[in-house]
Parts: C-alpha cells; structure tokens; sequence
C-alpha cells in the first residue's frame, strides 16, 4: 500500500504569508508571457443570459481571441456591468462564470481583476444615479459622500466588481470643459476633503478606488478635451497636485490613473517624474497605476512620442504605469517584442506585476479557496439564469433616500427676491427643455445616458421622475400649464409663443434649463462635449429673457453639468435655482426646494461667471486676474464660490482671537458664535479663506483652507472654535519647495468668497520654515451648541 503523498501548497497560495511574498514566490514560477498577461485588461459586456462575457467591439481595436489569450491569464476585466445592459443578478452569473473560465484556463488558476466606472454610482443597469460630483462639491458634505460611497462599493463589490474608476480630484480651472460636471469644483481644499471621503467610502466597501486624473487634466488650453497642459510648477503644485495629496495619505487608495493630457510636452503617460519619483518615491504610493483608457496608445496616435506600438509600451512602463486599460493593445506582443530585442528589460515587467499580484492577493484573489460566485448570488440556484432575473436590486429604498437627501443638499439658491417658497401657487407655467425630460438630472457617466442611450429599446431600469411629475405631486392643488419652449442645443424659436402665452396666464413661472449629458458631442456636456463660451447653449437664453419680458414672475431651475452665464436673469428673475444633474431624485429635491418642504443649503462648488466670454472665471486667481483698469474684460462672478441661499438666517458674532500671532511653526486659535435668527431651522455653511497681501511669489487673492456645515434649529447657536495651523498658509516658493513664510495672514470668516462676515488680521513670526507632503492639512475645528 503506498503512502499518501501530500503536495505542498504554493508560497503563493499561502494565506499566512505577506502579500508580498507571496507575490514573488508567484512572479519566479511564471514564463514572460504569463507575466505580460496579468498587465492588461480585456473590454468585456457580460451576458444577459448569464452566460461567459464577450469582448467588446470598439473602433480604436480588433477583439481579441480569447482562447488565445487566456491560457496566459488575465490582469483585468473591463466593464462587464458597464458595456451592455444586463440584469444584475444575471450579469453577476456571468461574470462568475467568466471568472470560471479564467481561472481554469491558466496553470495558476489566476483570476482577474473587474473593473467599473462608479462617477455617479455604480454605471449598471439598474443602479442606483446619484447625484454627480460637482453635486457633491456642493453638499460641502464629506461624511454624506463617505456614506453614499459605501453604498455605491457595497453594491459593486455584492455582484463580483473589485475596482472602481473613481474618483475624480481635478480642480476645474475653466468652465468651458466638457468634464466639468465629472468633477468636484474649482478650489482644491474643497475637491480634497470630498474626494477623500469618497475614497474613505469606496475602500471600506472592500472596493479598490482609483484617483483620477494624474495629473493635471482640467487644466487644458481653452477647456478643450485632451487639449495640451501649459501651466508653470506653482500651479500643478499648488491648485492641481493637493487634492491627490489628501486623497493618499487619509484615504489610501489602492489605484491612481494616469491623465490624458501633456504638460509642457511631457504626457503623463510618459512622466516618469510625476508617476514614480513624486507619486511613489515622494509621496510613498504602493498600489498600482493604471492607464486612462487607450492612453498608452494615445503615446504613439496622439502625443507623437513614440514611433511605435512596442515604444509607447516601454515608455509607459518605465514611467510607472503598471496595467494597460481597457485591453490588451500595447503590453501584448510588442511588449514581448520589445523585451526580446533588450529596449525593454523585463525587470519592469516585474516591477508592476509584483504590484498587481500583491492586490490581488489582497483581494483575496490568490487564495486557495477562493470562490468565483459573489455575495449577491451566495445560496442562489445557478443553473437556470432565467430564474435569477430580478433577484438583486441595486437601487433599494435605502439606496434612494440617500440620493434624495445628497440632492436636497447639492441644491443652490442663488437668487431669490422673497418669491420662493412658492406657497400654494393656482397656475403654474412650467417651461423649457428639461421641464419633461426624464435625463435631465443625468451626468454623462449615468448608465442611462452612457449606455442605455445606444440602447434605447431597453427600459431605463430606475424611476426618473420629471419635474413636471414631481411638481404635480409637490402641489396638488395647482394647475400646471406645460411648455418646452425650445430644445436645449437647437436654433428654433417657434416654440417661444406657446411658452410666453402659458407664462401670462400663470401666477409664477418655473423655467426648467440647461444641459443634456452626452459624450463627445453628443451632448452639451460631459466628456468631449467643451463649449466655446458659457453662454447657455442653443436659445435657451432668448426664451429665459422672452419669458422674463411676459411680466410673470420667472423661476429659473438650472439642471445644467457647468456653470452659466445667466444675463437678465441675475437681477430681474424671481429666484434662480442651480442644481448640478442632482441624480435620479433630483426633480424631487427641487420641487420641494420650491415649496420650501426643502431649505436649500447647497453652496456653489464652482463660480457662476457674470459674463459669457470671460475664462477662465474660478475665484482661485491672482491680483491682475481680477477686475482692473489694466483691462477692458471682466472676469467677476455673478455668483462666488461658495455662495448659496436659504430659507431663515443668521448672525455672526463674539468673535474671540486668543492667538493671533504665531511662528511659522505653530497655530491660530479663534472662536466666534452663529446664531439661527430665523423662523425655521436651516443650515449655515461656515469658511475659512486665508488671504496673503505679500508673499515672496505671486499669491491667489484668497484660498478656502477649511468648512463646516452648522444645521442650527430656529434660536440654536454654536460656538464654533477654530486652531488654525500655519502649515495652511504654506505655498510653493521660488525653489520649487513647499514654505512656510513670516509676516501678514488676513483669515476670512465667510459665508462665501464674496461674502466675508469676520476678519481676522494673523502674523506669523519666525524663520521662513520648509514643510513637505507631511503637513497639517486641515484646521481644527470644534463646534459646542446650545
């Protein structure tokens, strides 16, 4: 009788050993092939009847073979959610058997890595859209963002996804950007302390977020897509790079993606500076890099530094990126190519496997028992896909509320001469393009508009109320008269008569304008979809000042992606209500904004611009970018960062500096008090703009350093204590290091840029002091109410 042999369990397989380790033991056992192929994704839809996904067809390659390429395995699988419409359940079965089909198709058993995006949710059918990002700059709310993305991985990671394409820390320097609704607002601070929250979320979730762009990508000439980056070093280090910062050291993201973009003829792509010496060497980032979609190619089709496919490869790899995305294009055989021809050395091959194989041991992906079937279809009936039709839903009541209450919290008021709340209104005129649309509160990465849009025989899969629907059930006892007016990008007029009669019969006017998301012109925003000024597009403009000339008083509601210039209506509309597309309950938000069931308390992420032509408009801008006698343009804002109104008020007052001066090593210390002297509760959003009248270089006139939101019940007032360390008042100086400078701080205490209710004069004393990426980040900030 032989004795029993017992194998050995791979160094690899071995749970009690490091990641790391387990990496190498993995990287050592594996041929050139099996390692280029962890270093690519495939673009993939899953099945809709539950069967293994399929390559996707797209027009920059050719689908690959797929049992060709399996055998070597696989890094990622892109989109299978994302690509295609599917039902959760079903598509959760497909992706597992997929993950079947992977793992028994290389000698390792390696699985892959899914991917989806997550801008505004998780982008599947039938997920819950929430608002998007620049709603959620506007919430000036990180622990609600934290909480709506645990929401948004904890769904993605139920149905098998294990990395989401989010978030967004671009700072938007030029409103004229497609993207601009992608993204969280124009100051740093503010699109930091949300995306870190974001991050926080996501990663608690189990879910492997990914910080983009890096870096420098809004920051285009002209706000055109992809369009080169010509800002100096203070920029990129001052506005561009802090967000990135925070989002590293307090939110610890496993993945960072490159920016499309060059800066003064470097593209990220191939800044080995910014992807390995400050992102890892600097900075300490240990996870991986993965290439913005075709970006690598883009070396060769679009930067014109490569002459070939194999040189964008090894470009690319040397600087720091690790996988290829969305498919196998330029790591695939001219990779190999390059390697056996020695103008690649397979040792940077190692170094970005080593960082995929120790996430995916993290991932739990290497483990021996690991299991391809997720959370979501755990104790499920797997061999008739029919009968799992319906069974996950990705858009429950909870997942709603949250979305309703990140809504009523995005939304700004900016404008309002006492006409709002509407009251009990007898006729309604509601008028204009995104009156009766049911994507107007959509963003462009929404899968209803990213997706469903290609497909528009399959239903929407959530509930998108109108706003003519929710105005309806707002105010029952109103008759509403219906109009579009005009479309939102077209040239015709012809509608301006029906909407200027229904507006002379109606007590008040609710004008519904804006955007339509799409992509690459499809739309008037989202991705490819700049604007050449921010006039409001088509002749939307025309029927807001026919219907501000009918006599009725005008309700402007912008459901826009970007700021617009409003002309006539910042002083002669009733109320202007921006929203940034609030989501999939958004309308609901907004109709009780105007019944006042909602006190808004949403702040402006980004300035409204006063005139149409003037870019860029961001309040972040230095002394000869204001308004002056030196020039005969105006950049000013009809609306300041930061601003936004609601339905009671307060005071501001006992102001109280215990520490006014300070060494350029230590902290401010004041505290002041704000007082709810209105009739309801409501909420005040408290900043803090530092203000530098001389610095060695060229300062931006103030700079939000911290915020709080205060809810305050009706006679509620808080003391709000405030350590304000001089590591905030830190810039990059002449040397291109980071300092601390001695002399004259002007802290504003403000309701918003433009709307400053205490000054504090601060002097920091001392040598001039050098600080790093350790810094203090943040103020301190205590609140006591009573």
């Amino acid at each position: 009788m032989n004795p029993t042999v017992e194998l050995a369990t791979p160094a690899w397989r071995d749970v009690s050993l490091d990641p790391a380790t387990r990496a190498d033991a993995l990287i050592a056992a594996m041929t050139l092939r099996e390692k280029t192929a962890q270093l690519v994704g495939v673009w993939v839809g899953a099945s809709d009847e539950g069967g293994e996904v399929a390559p996707h067809q797209h027009e920059m390659e050719e689908p690959p073979d797929l049992d060709e390429l399996l055998p070597n395995g696989l890094g990622q699988l892109t989109r299978p959610f994302g690509t295609v419409p599917v039902d959760a359940a079903v598509g959760a079965l497909s992706l597992a058997r997929s993950q079947q089909r992977i793992v028994a198709a290389n000698r390792f058993g390696i699985p892959a890595i899914a991917h989806e995006e997550c801008l505004a949710g998780f982008a599947a059918w039938g997920a819950t859209a929430y608002p998007v990002p620049l709603s959620w700059g506007a919430t000036f709310n990180p622990e609600l963002v934290r909480t709506m993305a645990t929401a948004i991985g904890t769904d993605m990671r139920a149905v098998g996804v294990h990395q989401g394409l989010a978030p967004v820390l671009d700072v938007v320097r030029d409103a004229r950007w497609g993207r601009v609704e992608e993204t969280i607002g124009e100051d740093p601070y503010l699109v930091g302390t949300i995306a870190t929250a974001y991050v926080q979320g996501l990663e608690s979730a189990g879910i492997v977020a990914t910080l983009k762009h890096f870096a420098g990508y809004s920051a285009s000439r002209a706000g055109r897509n992809l369009a080169p980056v010509s800002m100096g070093v203070r920029e990129r280090a001052d506005v561009i790079l802090p967000p990135f910062e925070m989002a590293l050291r307090e939110g610890r993201p496993r993945s960072v993606m490159h920016a499309y973009t060059d800066t003064d003829g470097i593209p990220s792509a191939a800044d080995q500076e910014l992807l390995t010496g400050l992102l890892r060497d600097t900075w300490g980032f240990d996870g991986t890099v993965v290439a913005d979609y075709f970006g690598i190619a883009f070396l060769k089709l679009l930067h014109g530094v490569a002459g070939s496919w194999d040189e964008a490869a090894g470009l690319a790899l040397a600087s720091g990126v690790d996988v290829e995305l969305p498919t196998v294009k330029t790591f695939g055989q001219p990779l190999l190519d390059a390697v056996e021809v020695g103008t690649v050395p397979e040792e940077l091959i190692d170094r970005a496997l080593r960082r995929i194989l120790i996430q995916k041991a993290q991932l739990g992906l290497l483990d021996p028992d690991w299991n391809p079937v997720p959370q979501a279809l755990s104790g499920a009936e797997l061999a008739v896909p029919e009968a799992l039709r319906g069974s996950v839903d990705l858009d429950p009541p909870a997942n709603r509320e949250l979305a309703r209450e990140l809504a009523e919290q995005a939304v700004v008021l900016l404008r309002n001469d006492g006409t709002l709340p509407l009251g009990r209104p007898r006729r309604i005129a509601l008028i204009g393009p995104n009156a009766d649309t049911p994507t107007a509160v959509l963003g462009c990465y929404s899968f209803p508009v990213h997706v469903g849009s290609q497909h528009p025989e399959v239903p929407t899969g959530i509930a998108l109320p109108t706003l003519r629907e929710t105005l309806a059930a707002e105010f029952p006892d109103a008759e509403i008269f219906s109009a579009p007016g005009a479309t939102v990008d077209g040239d015709s007029t012809a509608g301006f008569a029906e909407a200027v009669a229904a507006a002379r019969v109606a007590d008040v006017v609710v004008l519904a304008l804006g955007d339509r998301a799409g992509l690459f012109g499809r739309g008037t925003s989202g991705e490819g979809c700049d604007a050449e000024s921010i006039q409001l597009p088509g002749v939307q403009q025309q029927l807001l000042d026919a219907l501000l000339d009918a006599g009725t008083p005008v309700v402007l509601v912008m459901l826009a992606g970007r700021p617009y210039a409003l002309g006539r209506a910042d002083t002669e509309a009733a109320a202007i209500v921006q929203s940034f597309f609030p989501g999939e309950a958004g309308t609901e938000a907004i109709a009780g904004v105007l019944s006042g069931r909602v006190n808004p308390s949403g702040r402006l992420p980004v300035s409204v611009p006063r005139h149409k032509g003037v870019q860029p408009s961001t309040y972040l801008a230095a002394r000869l970018a204001q308004d002056s006698d030196v020039s005969s343009t105006s950049t000013s804002a009809a609306y300041g960062f930061g601003h936004g109104l609601g339905y009671t008020e307060f005071e501001w007052s006992a102001l109280d500096v215990s520490v006014a001066e300070t060494g350029t090593d230590g902290s401010f210390r004041i505290a002041f008090e704000v007082r709810n002297t209105g009739e309801r509760s409501g909420c005040e959003v408290v900043q803090f703009y530092l203000h530098d009248p001389v610095a060695s270089v060229v300062q931006p006139m103030q700079r939000l350093v911290g915020y709080r939101r205060l809810p305050l019940e009706t006679g509620e007032v808080c003391r709000v204590l405030l350590e304000l360390p001089a590591d905030l008042a830190s810039f990059t100086g002449r040397a291109g290091r980071r300092i601390v400078e001695p002399g004259e701080l002007e802290l504003r205490i403000s309701a918003s840029s433009t709307d400053h209710r205490i000054t504090v004069p601060l002097r920091l004393t001392g040598p001039v002091r050098e600080v790093d990426h350790t810094r203090r980040l943040h103020p301190v900030v205590t609140v006591e109410c009573r």
